[in-house]
């Protein structure tokens, strides 16, 4: 049973920044419990709202389920007392099914349902998807809008509707229309959170689309800076965010877009910058260059001064 209640929840994710975990492999590609069990520790020393374990920062996509569940498992048992974990679903709707079931046995307090593998659906097969694994599950769902699992605003009415248990809805797409007039039409009973990779980078003008929250990758290496960054989108100081865009994030942006990728590894690189290794990413991923990362570890040391 969940500590929350789906309006506590949805409350106390969107008040602040979401922190979105690497999972750390050996150097043979094993899921390295004790360094990723650290890390968690690591950053429970810095407020985040809510930690999403395995999320697509933590290769949720390389994992299989019983390895999944060892890191939510993982994740419960380390983060600081209070702090929602979301654990994820996905792929089809037996297995999105098996891991929501799961999630909630491990003592996750919400589910992030990740887009199904590989196939393409129309509204209602997706809807179908999405009614399923809320059905087997007490605990919350945020629908993750991305890729083959992209949702209109009326089917996402009637899946809210349909399903006490949805509580959120996160946005990779980027359609501002389809944000404005979602909520529009649905308001606050739902979570919104910035999910577009980088969030940072979107973050102050969706502020007013009402996502008032973001998944912050950079938050596992540079816990800092994504809290100031946060807090300056929260108070609307456009002259700091997007001084830290030109200093930081924009740098940033152009080392991950040298690969496509690189969303998820420039994080493992930026955790090797700053001395705390997380392993290599899993095939098909491929780590950043010798030259990348230094390149990287540049950009982070000048961030620091």
């Amino acid at each position: 049973m969940t500590r929350f209640t789906h309006d506590e929840l949805k409350s106390v994710l969107g008040a602040g920044l979401l922190s979105f975990p690497v999972t750390h492999m050996t150097g043979g590609l094993d899921f390295d419990e004790p360094a990723y069990r650290e890390h968690i520790g690591w950053l429970g020393g810095y407020p985040a709202a809510g930690l999403f374990a395995a999320g697509g920062t933590g290769e949720f996509f390389s994992l299989t389920p019983a390895e999944v569940g060892r890191v939510v498992r993982a994740a419960v048992a380390e983060a600081p007392e209070g702090t929602p974990i979301i654990a994820p679903a996905g792929y089809g709707t037996a297995l999105a099914r098996e891991l929501a079931a799961d999630a909630e046995q491990a003592g996750a307090d919400a589910v992030l349902l990740l887009p199904p593998y590989l196939t393409e659906a129309g509204q209602e097969g997706l809807a179908a998807h999405v009614r399923a694994v809320c059905a087997a599950t007490s605990l919350g769902v945020i629908v993750y809008h991305r890729a083959n699992a992209q949702l209109t605003v009326e089917t996402v009415a009637r899946l809210a509707e349909d399903c006490p248990n949805l509580i959120g809805f996160k946005d990779g797409v980027g359609d501002i229309e389809l944000m404005s007039k979602l909520y529009a039409t649905l308001g606050d009973s739902l979570l919104y959170v910035g999910g577009l990779p980088t969030a940072e980078t979107f973050a102050l003008p969706y502020l007013e689309l009402g996502v008032t929250t973001y998944s912050s990758a950079m938050f596992n290496f540079v816990p800092d800076f994504a809290l100031a960054f946060y807090d300056a989108v929260q108070a609307r100081d456009r002259a700091e965010v997007y001084g830290r865009l030109a200093d930081f994030v924009l740098p940033y942006l152009d080392i991950r877009n040298r690969c496509a990728g690189y969303a998820v590894s420039i994080v493992k690189a930026g955790m090797h910058a700053i001395g705390r290794p997380a392993g290599p990413v899993r095939p098909p991923l491929t780590d950043l260059t010798e030259g990348e990362l230094a390149d990287l570890a540049a950009l982070i040391e000048k961030a620091a001064r």
